[in-house]
């Protein structure tokens, strides 16, 4: 397993020699009382599991296959949402950014700067993101293959930015489908990059319910599991109390009652891995 150099996300550290990361929320902000509801949950979570979580929610779901679908709040509605997340429960807080506009005044709010999928080749604004010096998360794109992922860290060290991580999240296969190709987690940790397995959004299966995303959440544990078997440096899940009557990319994710059985199978996983004796062996050169 490649040593890759941590990651300051608020007051975590996520790479070689630091807990499995845990970035947890809900697709999108379906209102405010929603949004701090679950943030609510996920604390008590992490409390009791003793892990380190980021909160992740979207203000804004630019990405949609209907321009009729659910968006969110905005940018500052949304921005201001996330400061209550962050000032009432202590949580690091992420949420995606789509233009280059909408960095900054994330910046000032957000504790990591997530870049989707369909965007990471976007050269200003990966830019934009990294002049700001915080931490950085690209999510890999499904037609990109994981050692191009080394351009977007040229990128970000050419603004003197090395706080980045880069996210798995399948490739696509044909149409309607994705594959997740578990080599991509040390191809991409060669890189020196922590990296991050989107488990809820691999199992998306694209415009397969008509006007919407379909998938398969039955298949976001197996995943999970395989890809803290090969290394994954964290782990990005999305949750909902009612994934069926969510607003956004219900099918696949997890209900938050079984988040926990989760999150204790992945931790089973992650410490019987022999990182400890590598980390060890790392720091005596």
């Amino acid at each position: 397993m490649a040593f890759v150099k941590a990651v300051p996300v608020g007051q975590h550290w996520v790479g070689s020699g630091h807990p499995l990361l845990w970035i947890m929320g809900p697709c999108v902000m379906e209102s405010a009382d929603f949004t701090m509801m679950m943030a609510e949950k996920l604390k008590q979570l992490s409390v009791e599991l003793k892990i380190p979580l980021v909160f992740k929610a979207s203000f804004d779901k630019a990405n949609r296959t209907s321009g009729k679908s659910f968006r969110g709040p905005g940018l500052e509605g949304g921005l201001r949402i996330l400061e209550r997340v962050k000032a009432e429960f202590g949580l690091p807080v992420t949420t995606d950014v789509h233009e280059t506009a909408q960095v900054k005044p994330a910046a000032e709010v957000i504790d990591l700067i997530q870049i989707p999928a369909f965007l990471a080749r976007q050269t200003d604004l990966i830019f934009e993101a990294a002049q700001t010096g915080k931490a950085v998360n690209v999510k890999k794109g499904q037609f990109m293959a994981p050692t191009d992922m080394r351009h977007v860290r040229t990128k970000m060290l050419e603004h003197q930015n090395p706080n980045l991580l880069l996210t798995e999240r399948g490739t696509f296969f044909g149409y309607g489908a994705l594959v997740n190709d578990m080599r991509a987690i040390p191809q991409m940790r060669a890189i020196g990059c922590p990296v991050v397995y989107d488990a809820t959004h691999s199992v998306q299966a694209p415009g397969a319910a008509g006007d919407k995303t379909g998938g398969d959440r039955t298949m976001v544990e197996p995943l999970a599991r395989g890809a803290v078997a090969v290394g994954c440096d964290a782990l990005f899940l999305e949750t909902h109390t009612d994934p069926d009557r969510s607003m956004s990319d219900g099918p696949n994710m997890v209900p938050l009652d079984q988040m926990g059985a989760l999150i204790q199978t992945c931790l089973a996983l992650r410490s019987a891995l022999p990182v400890k004796a590598f980390q060890a062996a790392q720091e005596s050169k």
